[in-house]
């Protein structure tokens, strides 16, 4: 996808500068889809659960566990290993629950490699809202891919993050590869 630049008169002091506008992060911005409660019926991944994986961005499904692109990616290929069950902490899950959900992020970091060399990762759960938990009610742990230099001015002091793929596309890359690695 090409970038499109606009001209556009108007008030304000040209000052050669090009603004990048991220229109989708109003949603989030917004709220839209967060968790409405504690329950089930108010969480987004156990609604995404019920969707056509390619709708819902899963990569793949396991007997307890399932692998899905995060909404909101700090990078390319940032996804969540998740239970279907819906519980809150990492003490909830049951020793099988555990046992999947490690291996689908070892498998999660192996695939992520072949498809986007990255130099490292950050592997994690935030438990508890203050703990920084955006969807506190259902445990997901996040993968996301780190490559040198990933951080720049544009988050830092543009609280904007810019990615090179669609969410689509780095969906089709990982869920094509999951089956090899």
């Amino acid at each position: 996808m090409t970038p499109r630049y606009e001209e556009q008169d108007g008030v304000g002091v040209h000052d050669e500068l090009q603004r990048l506008w991220t229109p989708h992060r109003l949603s989030y911005v917004r709220g839209e889809g967060k968790a409405v409660g504690d329950e089930p019926e108010g969480c987004p991944f156990c609604r995404v659960i019920g969707l056509d994986d390619a709708e819902g961005l899963i990569l793949a499904r396991g007997a307890l566990v399932f692998a899905v692109l995060n909404l909101y990616p700090y990078n390319p290929g940032h996804l969540m290993v998740l239970p279907y069950r819906h519980v809150p902490d990492y003490t909830d899950l049951t020793p099988a629950e555990t046992a999947e959900l490690a291996e689908f992020t070892q498998r999660a970091m192996r695939v992520i490699r072949a498809v986007a060399n990255p130099h490292g990762f950050n592997i994690g759960m935030n438990q508890g809202v203050v703990a920084g938990a955006g969807i506190a009610a259902h445990l997901h742990q996040h993968v996301v891919p780190r490559w040198g230099g990933d951080a720049n001015f544009m988050p830092v002091i543009g609280h904007t993050k810019v990615l090179p793929q669609l969410l689509g596309e780095t969906r089709r890359l990982l869920a094509d590869a999951w089956s090899t690695h």
